[in-house]
């Protein structure tokens, strides 16, 4: 789709934000600029104003993209979870730039506009691997979905007034069963996403494991679980329960007929993310929340 030799970035933004149209508009000038193709969505190229030597597709599939060196993501972490699906399926890293709260898979923020076009423009980036999961749901004995996430596989209810009443297993050996608001399966990445808001732990990105975080349980054991990676873990729909809901990455759903079964294993295809800063995942952490460290002495010398 590009000339041999000629440098092409994939842009995707949320148009639906002010800020977001602004921000693409510059990082796409600025590219242009430097002498690098720039190839956008035709549903975002209406909403912005761009040059003609912009290339448009009509859907963003791995074909269209594999020819990317980049996928440049501007928004919040929708966005960039949405930008993470083409990432997974065209293995081009992806660059978030954080138009929203916290976003923990973004790299730079939306006053580092002209760093990041002269770090895609030098090529001063770095880009690391991220463990996604594979998601099988079985009825009756037969396969019936199959999905993956970056962040979380989450199995929920869905009446209000029902809790959803499940059993967990890892690795093929039954370790509890309750009633809960759901079930969280997720990765280090997301562990800082719905895992954390459950009451999850913190797992820095370098670690390689699966959790497994319940829900509002009605149960003395119900605390978060933390297993190898190899790990097979699993949620199963108990048959005299109101059917439930699965979602990965809060972006791709399916009913949960009673007696339905959600297994979650490693992923077999990662997530690149390309990375323009060596700050350690601690500063990052306490960036993004806020944390108080004022009085913070550090080792003695």
């Amino acid at each position: 789709m590009t000339q041999t030799g000629t440098r092409t970035v994939f842009l995707l933004a949320h148009t639906g934000r002010p800020a977001a149209i602004r921000s693409a508009e510059l990082v796409v000038q600025g590219l242009l600029r430097s002498g690098i193709g720039v190839r956008v969505l035709e549903a975002e190229a209406v909403d912005l104003t761009l040059p003609a030597d912009v290339q448009t597709v009509e859907e963003a599939t791995a074909e269209c993209i594999d020819d990317c060196e980049l996928i440049v993501v501007l928004g919040g972490d929708g966005t960039l979870l949405r930008g993470a699906e083409f990432a997974r399926a065209s293995g081009v890293p992806m660059l978030g730039v954080n138009l929203g709260r916290v976003g923990f898979l973004a790299e730079a923020e939306r006053d580092d506009l002209d760093k990041v076009v002269d770090r895609v423009v030098t090529k001063a980036y770095e880009v690391e691997e991220r463990m996604t999961i594979d998601v099988v749901v079985h009825r009756n004995g037969d396969v019936v979905h199959r999905d993956w996430a970056l962040n979380e596989a989450a199995v929920q209810k869905v009446s209000p007034e029902r809790m959803l009443e499940v059993v967990l297993e890892i690795d093929g050996r039954p370790v509890t069963g309750f009633g809960c608001d759901g079930i969280v399966c997720a990765t280090p990445t997301g562990s800082t996403a719905y895992a954390f808001s459950a009451g999850g732990p913190v797992v820095w990105p370098e670690v390689e494991a699966l959790l497994m975080v319940p829900i509002s349980a009605h149960a003395l054991f119900a605390k978060p679980l933390v297993t190898s990676p190899d790990s097979v873990l699993a949620v199963e729909v108990q048959p005299d329960t109101p059917h439930g809901v699965l979602w990965c990455d809060g972006r791709r759903t399916l009913e949960l007929p009673s007696g339905a079964r959600v297994e979650v294993r490693r992923g077999e295809v990662p997530v690149r993310l390309a990375r323009l800063h060596h700050a350690s995942f601690t500063d990052r952490l306490v960036a993004k929340f806020a944390l108080p460290v004022s009085g913070w002495r550090g080792a003695p010398h």
